[in-house]
């Protein structure tokens, strides 16, 4: 069998795949084979991030009209949700397979729908079809990885995929996992009119996020109806007729639907990666800081990689891929300045390190916080919790996290980025100039409270 050569093969195409194909096609000049056996366009634009968001926006609208809508005079029916027909508006939202397709054929991939598995570093079939490469690049992206429940293969469980495909919203959810998956659709189905039980394993909900703002928002979820059970576990699953039977932490629980949100598994097993030799761990394949395997002329980005798993940095990571195989680029991965958001609401978004990682990382720390009740942007809403956190080395003054619990906070979070990637000092921040009336004066407002006696006395 003859191979087709190319100078590149992308296996997947999702954020990773196409980012490192279109800069290895523009800037390179790189002959690109595109394959894929599931979704063209990968999850996040299909069926993950864009579409979850659509039912974001759908909850918060159906929230502020039940909740806000009669006090400011505006008359309005008690609004009911056609989760059909919000369906319907969400896959609207998004470009159809052959679309896709068609999109990236026109931009001069070649393009191959099947399974690829690595015959040796450089052949990769697809079907009756061979490719060949000097160069790979795997970017199959992850599943929901199904936890050891007892009972679990008995029950029609759900994940993110599938729950938007219901057209009816469950009577009662049972949510396992507290991350951003989790939370979203806890909010989502709770103010759709779900009753919504959420358990996760460990201390506290968003695991990585400063605990002061998780808890925060957790006092949200909890003032919404959503119960939220900490250090707890599932020990079993049952069908009991159109019902699920669940054990939680010893309790007995009886859902609808149950919602499995507790991680993710890379997508590798098909790929004969055992044949070549290649090191992958629990997290996935295993990558330098310039995204190279333990095999010459492979590389890995996005969620089938070991890192964090997040659509900008599958972009991210593929880019840096790309250079390292076209210019043998120096510029590495680093995750030191990272900003994340779970998209509930209020939003929680973070960069930089939580109070506890700076206290482990050896800094002499300090905190400043503002209360967002206390901001005028959140009185319109009534809003009872939320917070402003900036956490700094108390010598250099210099910003090491900023932690917001608010709406809009991913924005104040991504804008801030850059002045903490450049050092930014805690006096700066409080002696900037803000927009007024805006959610980010907040953080204005916090980092006042950090100003040392000569800069309060400047200001006074």
């Amino acid at each position: 069998m003859t191979a087709d050569q190319y100078d590149l093969i992308v296996i997947g195409s999702g954020s990773a795949a196409r980012d490192g194909a279109g800069k290895a096609a523009r800037q390179f000049g790189a002959r690109v084979a595109l394959v894929e056996h599931r979704l063209w366009g990968g999850s996040c634009p299909n069926v993950a991030c864009r579409p979850t968001k659509a039912y974001v926006v759908a909850a918060e609208l159906m929230h502020d009209v039940r909740t806000h809508a009669a006090e400011r005079g505006i008359d309005l029916p008690e609004p009911r949700i056609d989760l059909a027909r919000t369906r319907t508006w969400k896959d609207s939202l998004r470009r159809d397979q052959e679309s896709w397709v068609q999109v990236l054929t026109d931009a001069g991939y070649g393009v191959f729908s099947g399974t690829a598995t690595f015959a040796d570093a450089q052949t990769v079939r697809v079907g009756e079809v061979e490719l060949s490469a000097e160069k790979v690049l795997i970017a199959t992206g992850s599943r929901t990885a199904v936890p050891r429940i007892p009972g679990i293969e008995e029950i029609p469980w759900l994940d993110h995929i599938s729950t938007l495909e219901l057209d009816e919203v469950p009577e009662s959810l049972l949510i396992v996992g507290a991350g951003p998956v989790g939370l979203e659709f806890a909010q989502i189905f709770a103010r759709f009119g779900s009753r919504v039980t959420v358990v996760n394993s460990g201390p506290q909900i968003a695991a990585r996020a400063d605990r002061e703002a998780a808890a925060e928002l957790q006092a949200v979820l909890e003032e919404e109806g959503i119960e939220v059970v900490l250090n707890g576990s599932v020990e079993s699953l049952a069908r009991e007729g159109d019902a699920i039977a669940a054990s939680v932490s010893g309790k007995p629980l009886q859902v609808s639907h149950v919602l499995l949100a507790s991680g993710r598994a890379p997508n590798v097993e098909e790929l004969a990666l055992d044949s070549l030799g290649m090191e992958v761990g629990r997290s996935g394949i295993v990558v330098d800081d310039r995204q190279r395997t333990s095999v010459d002329g492979i590389w890995a980005a996005g969620d089938v990689s070991a890192g964090p798993m997040l659509t900008p940095i599958a972009q991210y990571q593929a880019r840096i891929a790309i250079e390292d195989m076209y210019e043998s680029g120096s510029r590495r991965a680093d995750y030191s300045i990272l900003p994340t958001a779970i998209f509930t609401d209020p939003e929680l978004a973070g960069v930089g390190l939580t109070e506890a990682e700076a206290v482990a990382a050896g800094h002499d720390v300090d905190v400043v916080k503002h209360p967002l009740p206390a901001v005028t942007r959140a009185q319109y809403t009534h809003t009872k919790h939320g917070l402003f956190k900036i956490v700094f080395d108390r010598q250099s003054r210099r910003v090491l996290g900023l932690h917001v619990v608010s709406r809009a906070a991913s924005d104040i979070v991504g804008a801030f980025t850059p002045a903490l990637k450049l050092g930014v000092v805690v006096d700066d921040v409080a002696l900037m100039h803000h927009v007024y009336p805006s959610y980010s004066e907040g953080l204005k407002a916090a980092a006042e409270q950090a100003l040392q006696p000569a800069a309060s006395e400047a200001k006074s």
